[in-house]
């Protein structure tokens, strides 16, 4: 993922926290915030502990960036993503990874309607 698309401060994750909307669904919480004179998205990852050692955690990274890059044409431009793994991520591959974002996407209407 480019640097540009990237949410990484600590302060930038507490405000989509604070003032931002969430959905989730079993496997992912995500929360949207509104940026204003923002031509595209960014995404910011969360992945604890909890849910394994950091070869778990750095797979299930690779998964969820890959799924946002390859689902990246339908979502809607000019908002920040917090994507946060939950426990049973920790156990599926790519592409449960792939349909269980789609779905919680969904669920936020966060896709441009076709």
């Amino acid at each position: 993922m480019k640097k540009e698309l990237r949410v990484k401060k600590n302060k930038e994750f507490q405000e989509a926290f604070q003032k931002g909307q969430s959905f989730a669904n079993r496997q992912f919480v995500i929360y949207s915030l509104k940026k204003e004179n923002q031509d595209y998205f960014r995404i910011g990852l969360s992945v604890s502990k909890k849910l394994g050692n950091a070869v778990t955690r750095n797979q299930i990274k690779r998964y969820i960036k890959q799924a946002v890059f390859e689902l990246s044409s339908q979502i809607v431009t000019g908002n920040d993503y917090i994507i946060i793994a939950r426990k049973p991520a920790a156990e599926m591959d790519f592409f449960e990874v792939k349909k269980s974002l789609t779905h919680v996407l969904k669920v936020g209407k966060v896709f441009i309607k076709k």
